[in-house]
């Protein structure tokens, strides 16, 4: 079993930084829908709003929208969209 890793630059000149594991799954999803963003809905993982917060936390801009759903059990989901300008420089696989 594997686990993804990214070494990532925010910004053009910006710091470079490691991201692994879900959140690195998180942020390639993010990076993957550009301005249309993404939700739990859509792509499904169990803890989106703890990947959000975490690579928050590393510095990058995501923005939340809320949004209404129909349905049995009609609500509202969160939209993430990544609004910080991020470069992956690395991308690979590492054991677990």
């Amino acid at each position: 079993m594997s686990k993804i890793k990214l070494r990532v630059r925010i910004e053009k000149d910006g710091p470079e930084m490691t991201i692994a594991g879900r959140y690195a799954w998180c942020f390639k999803r993010l990076k993957e829908c550009g301005e249309r963003g993404c939700t739990p809905i859509e792509r499904p993982a169990p803890r989106w709003s703890h990947y959000v917060w975490v690579l928050r936390g590393l510095g990058l801009e995501i923005e939340t929208i809320t949004e209404p759903h129909d349905g049995p059990y009609a609500g509202t989901h969160a939209r993430y969209v990544l609004r910080s300008d991020v470069e992956i420089v690395e991308d690979c696989e590492v054991p677990a």
